[in-house]
C-alpha cells in the first residue's frame, strides 16, 4: 500500500499550482460552454456578458470573468479516491443592485439565463481543477 504525504503538506504543495490550474481550467471551460455549435448562451448574450466585464474592469473591479474563486477542501469527492476535492467558493453572480444591472436590456430572464451560465461555468472549472488535483495527487503519490 502506497505511503500518503501528510495532507496538510500535499494541500499546501497543491495550492501553489491553484493558479495555473485555474487559469487553464477558465480557458477549457470558457471554450467547452460559449464557444462552438452547442453553448449555453447565445451569441449576443456571450457578448453581453463579455462587455459587462469590460465594464466591470473599467470601474476598477476584476470583471465577471476574473471573480470566480476555487479553494481545495479535505473531504474529497464520491467520484474520487483521493481525499482532496476543489469547490467554487464563489460564484460570481449579476443581481439587481448590480453594477450590472444598470444596462437597459438586461431583463430578468436574461439575469437569470446569464447568472444560470456563470454557475454552470463555475462548477465547470472547479471540476477542471479538480482533475488536475486529482492528476497531482496521484504523481505525489508515487
Amino acid at each position: 500500500m502506497a505511503e500518503f504525504p501528510d495532507e496538510r503538506h500535499l494541500v499546501v504543495r497543491a495550492r501553489s499550482h491553484m493558479a495555473e490550474w485555474t487559469n487553464r481550467a477558465r480557458t477549457a471551460a470558457y471554450a467547452e460552454l460559449f464557444e462552438g455549435d452547442e453553448t449555453l448562451l447565445t451569441e449576443e448574450e456571450v457578448r453581453l456578458l463579455d462587455s459587462l466585464d469590460s465594464e466591470l474592469e473599467r470601474r476598477g473591479g476584476d470583471g465577471v470573468w476574473g471573480t470566480d474563486q476555487y479553494g481545495i477542501h479535505t473531504a474529497g469527492t464520491s467520484s474520487s479516491d483521493i481525499s482532496l476535492g476543489v469547490v467554487c467558493v464563489y460564484h460570481p453572480q449579476i443581481t439587481k443592485d448590480s453594477v450590472l444591472r444598470g444596462f437597459d436590456e438586461l431583463d430578468d430572464e436574461t439575469e437569470e439565463r446569464l447568472n444560470a451560465a456563470l454557475w454552470r461555468y463555475s462548477e465547470r472549472v472547479a471540476t477542471l481543477i479538480e482533475e488536475d488535483l486529482g492528476e497531482f495527487v496521484r504523481h505525489t503519490q508515487t
